[in-house]
């Protein structure tokens, strides 16, 4: 990639943990931050801090419901009107298993609500913003979507997507990540030759973040352990042309057998594709 001062990069759930380190770490190295959040409150004083400590003003934020697909594609909608490229996405907003993991919830538009926001939303938000990725990696040789998935991962029940049968939190949790994985192997394939590159990883096991201390008590890393391997695939030259891999850190590693079954990946895509495009249909 180019100097870091040459790139724009959008970043989910940037307004709390992970998301938040990333986005100070590449504000104070120069480059042009869009900065999502749900609670605009929140996203002020967020990137009044971030422009206080590191001294940069090229932040924007924006504000979106990941759990309204409505919402999602406001935001893409912004994004795309406001800027001229994009050179990175990095989908990291996601919610844990929840306080109370036995108990289902459900998105707004009645999706399982984990897989609704830490993937589906992500699916979205990335393919409306494809031209611009693309438009991007023309101008610039290379554009990048990094996903922000886990090792926690479990393959996805076809007959039961949503969980409505049997409803784990951790399990929803596992599979929307691993829905993730699956949707970084088949954009890259889809995306092979236009310079926009795609990639999924685990950061690092148990960081000290609101959602691990909820699930597991004290961390066993810090944030920023795991802020320096997604700023890393985000920025470094070393991965240039690097794409539809998972990563441990910085580590080429391998995903559960389900993410390499082509078959269900297409199938992964075809049901995304049927309930994002089903829901606008029904928007006013």
């Amino acid at each position: 990639m180019h100097n870091p001062e040459q790139l724009t990069i959008l970043i989910t759930g940037a307004t709390d943990g992970l998301g938040q380190r990333v986005a100070t770490d590449l504000a104070g190295k120069g480059a042009t931050l869009l900065l999502h959040g749900r609670d605009p409150d929140k996203g002020r004083r967020v990137l009044a801090k971030i422009r206080e400590v590191t001294g940069n003003h090229r932040l924007y934020y924006f504000n979106a419901d990941l759990a309204s697909l409505a919402e999602v594609d406001r935001l893409a909608a912004a994004v795309g009107n406001s800027q001229t490229r994009l050179d990175v996405v990095v989908n990291n907003a996601g919610l844990g298993a929840g306080p109370d993991t036995q108990r289902r919830e459900t998105s707004a538009d009645g999706f399982e609500l984990r897989f609704a926001v830490n993937y589906l939303a992500h699916f979205l938000l990335t393919r409306r913003l494809l031209p611009l990725l693309r438009l991007t990696a023309v101008q610039a040789c290379e554009a990048r979507v990094v996903n922000v998935a886990s090792a926690a991962q479990r393959a996805i029940d076809f007959d039961d997507v949503m969980l409505e049968k049997h409803y784990d939190g951790m399990r929803a949790y596992s599979q929307s990540k691993l829905a993730l994985v699956m949707f970084a192997f088949d954009l890259a394939e889809e995306l092979a030759g236009t310079g926009v590159t795609v990639n999924a990883l685990h950061p690092a096991s148990l960081m000290d973040t609101k959602m691990v201390r909820e699930w597991f008590g004290a961390p066993r890393t810090s944030v920023e352990e795991g802020a320096n391997h997604v700023e890393r695939l985000v920025v470094s030259d070393e991965f240039d042309g690097v794409t539809g891999t998972y990563f441990v850190q910085d580590q080429p590693s391998r995903a559960v057998e389900q993410a390499y079954d082509e078959k269900a990946r297409q199938r992964l895509r075809e049901l995304s594709l049927r309930w994002t495009e089903k829901k606008k249909q029904e928007r006013p």
